[in-house]
């Protein structure tokens, strides 16, 4: 995701010459951006498959890329990927393909081609924030009538249907290949958008569907943890219990706009006359938070079921790393305290970005035979 000249990553990717940032679309699902992720490394046209595409109302093929950015990456030059937020389930879904052969004309891809996922604030098992903005707590794949959500989808038709270059260049939904443009669809077809009849919100191939607690079992339900990668986790919180009450550990430490989001979800409560999510879900569970994702969502896996790991307290207590294993810390920050704006973070920035590019580099390889990778790729949200 790219606003403008504005890094997403506030510059960590400057601390490595060799650290790709691929711009993806903002509010595309996470299936779509997993297409895209892939070309954009090896080159070519963007093929979204052709099941998918008729099933969502789009264009089979997308976007150009006349020079891949790492077109030699293969099982023997592997990547180390950084997702932040959606994008750490991005490349958990673009892993599961290329173990699944998915991409036509590379019968060679597998599972190995990711030699390391790091995830910063990642959303694995969805978020209950997306109910406080008006997702349907029943099934997580509609929004309410009447919400904060359904403004948002006006004026993101509005925006991709007058089709202003320059503003496009700037920001990016990435609804290109839903050619929502008024030189293709005309009146009618902003009308169809407006009314719920086409695009992406009325097939549900965008973010927020993904989001939902239900939409990530589902996506969870056939994602595997694999065995000789390697898997890390930073998982962040703002909130701190009072008298047995969860509430904003801080108001200085989170950022302005978090703050209520922060107290929104700390009091959540799942609908009492909606049946839940899952079995065994409890509210309380739930109420960690750092502004945008629930705490227990950005540990690691574990919906619809639990994938193996180890809570980190101290890195040298599980070295040598083990591939196959989810190592996770929790950290004291808001949702964007990492990206942006690397001044809010103050050292605690260095501190983060330089333990995973040297994680990367020194204590992260195959051991039969020994592997490593040429590049990083950071994946925003």
């Amino acid at each position: 995701m790219r606003l403008g000249g504005l890094s997403y990553f506030a510059g960590a990717e400057k601390k490595d010459e060799r650290v790709l940032v691929p711009d993806l679309g903002s509010l595309t699902s996470i299936y779509d951006r997993a297409r895209e992720l892939f070309y954009y490394l090896k080159g070519g046209q963007v093929d979204y498959g052709q099941e998918h595409s008729k099933a969502c109302g789009h264009s089979q093929f997308g976007r150009i890329y006349e020079q891949g950015h790492y077109p030699e990456w293969d099982e023997d030059h592997p990547i180390h990927f950084v997702g932040h937020s959606a994008g750490a389930q991005v490349v958990r879904v673009l892993q599961q393909m290329l173990a699944d052969k998915a991409f036509e004309g590379y019968e060679n891809t597998s599972e190995n081609w990711v030699l390391s996922i790091t995830s910063l604030s990642g959303a694995f098992n969805g978020t209950t924030r997306t109910y406080l903005d008006g997702m349907k707590p029943e099934d997580g794949k509609k929004m309410k009538a009447v919400c904060l959500l359904q403004l948002c989808r006006l004026g993101v038709i509005v925006y991709d249907w007058l089709d202003i270059p320059w503003l496009k260049a700037y920001y990016n939904f990435g609804f290109d290949h839903f050619g929502l443009s008024w030189k293709k669809v005309g009146i009618w077809g902003l009308a169809d958008c407006m009314f719920g009849k086409t695009g992406p919100f009325a097939s549900g191939d965008w973010i927020l569907p993904d989001l939902t607690i239900q939409g990530s079992m589902r996506l969870n339900s056939h994602l595997h943890t694999f065995p000789n990668t390697f898997y890390f986790s930073y998982a962040t919180k703002r909130t701190r219990k009072i008298l047995g009450i969860t509430v904003p550990s801080s108001i200085l430490g989170i950022h302005p706009l978090f703050f209520i989001r922060v107290l929104q979800m700390s009091q959540w409560r799942h609908p009492s006359d909606v049946p839940p999510p899952y079995k065994g879900y409890r509210d309380e569970d739930w109420q960690d938070n750092d502004g945008a994702l629930n705490t227990i969502s950005m540990t690691h896996p574990r919906l619809p079921s639990e994938h193996p790991s180890h809570y980190v307290v101290l890195d040298s207590d599980f070295q040598p790393l083990e591939p196959g294993i989810w190592y996770y810390k929790i950290v004291e920050a808001d949702h964007i305290l990492f990206i942006v704006n690397r001044e809010r973070a103050g050292v605690q920035f260095d501190l983060i970005y330089d333990s995973i590019f040297q994680r990367c580099r020194k204590h992260v390889f195959r051991k039969s035979p020994p592997t490593l990778p040429n590049h990083i790729v950071a994946d925003d949200e």
